[in-house]
């Protein structure tokens, strides 16, 4: 495989996604790390250009990962970057056929994150020392990302201006840029006013340099990232003394899965987490229904 060349196709191909898509820059990423994979599987296959790689390779690389142990829900996200990039080359006329097009991707279920209880929920939120600047602002994050179902893109990127407290809802700036509006609760209003009055302004060492989020670091005064999230919230699980794979994910899956089992509907769920599809957002239904099947038997004449 010419490398030079198969990187220039799949820059092509990232430039075309963030302009004509809008796909972020951590998705862009997303993508070049699974297209830099198959390209290695490429180079390993002997396989020269775009044009030389056939359907049956593409499968045999699936079948390759699927060997390692990899999720399904990983071997899916890397085809669904092959299907995409080779439907680019094609219409682009790098390559002169889609081999792709045909692949069909690893059946099932996706596999959800650790989903925590209500009570573990609570026993994580108490974590942070309110009484410290550090521990409001950590709280007001935990509140957030629960209490909204948040991404932690999302929940790092908050701009100032993105919280209408006197409506108690937040714009919110999702995947691919798509905006949409998330009711903020009680608990969250609270611990963020807290941390927005008490602890944020002593965070603040050059306004320029917040770039107006509203999560802070404590020691440089800008914005958080997505990784400092990562190691505050690993901190606190294991404080929590909780599964050590709960990740920042996990409390958006546990928020959806507690809607839903409090009787939400799904098209709600849907538009409050931002999924596109309502396939996405069927994942869910695989929660625990032993409620419902009570409700059959109890009241339905043949349950």
């Amino acid at each position: 495989m010419d490398k030079d060349r198969a990187w220039d196709a799949v820059a092509a191909f990232l430039t075309n996604m963030a302009l004509e898509k809008g796909l972020a820059e951590n998705s862009r990423l997303a993508y070049r790390r699974d297209l830099g994979d198959f390209i290695d599987f490429c180079d390993r296959s002997e396989l020269k250009n775009w044009n030389n790689v056939k359907s049956a390779d593409i499968t045999h690389y699936l079948f390759e990962l699927n060997d390692t142990g990899i999720a399904p829900a990983t071997v899916n996200r890397r085809l669904s970057a092959i299907k995409g990039f080779f439907a680019f080359i094609h219409r682009e006329g790098i390559c002169k056929s889609n081999p792709a097009r045909v692949v069909i991707g690893t059946r099932g279920w996706r596999k959800l994150p650790a989903i925590l209880t209500i009570p573990e929920v609570e026993k994580l939120l108490d974590q942070p020392d309110i009484s410290a600047p550090i521990g409001m602002r950590d709280r007001a994050m935990l509140e957030l990302l629960y209490g909204c179902g948040l991404r932690v893109s999302e929940l790092v990127g908050c701009p100032l201006d993105g919280f209408r407290m006197d409506y108690h809802i937040l714009i919110v700036q999702g995947k691919g840029g798509r905006t949409r509006l998330v009711p903020v609760g009680e608990y969250a209003r609270e611990a963020l006013a807290k941390y927005l009055s008490k602890a944020r302004p002593g965070f603040v060492r050059d306004r320029r340099r917040t770039q107006g989020a509203v999560f802070l670091s404590q020691k440089l005064g800008t914005p958080l990232t997505r990784q400092g999230f990562w190691k505050i919230l690993r901190a606190y699980v294991r404080s929590a003394d909780l599964d050590s794979t709960v990740s920042p994910h996990s409390l958006r899956h546990s928020f959806a899965t507690h809607l839903l089992e409090g009787g939400a509907g799904l098209r709600d769920v849907q538009e409050l987490l931002g999924h596109v599809s309502i396939d996405t957002t069927m994942i869910y239904t695989h929660i625990d229904k032993s409620h419902l099947y009570e409700v059959v038997r109890t009241f339905h004449p043949r349950g």
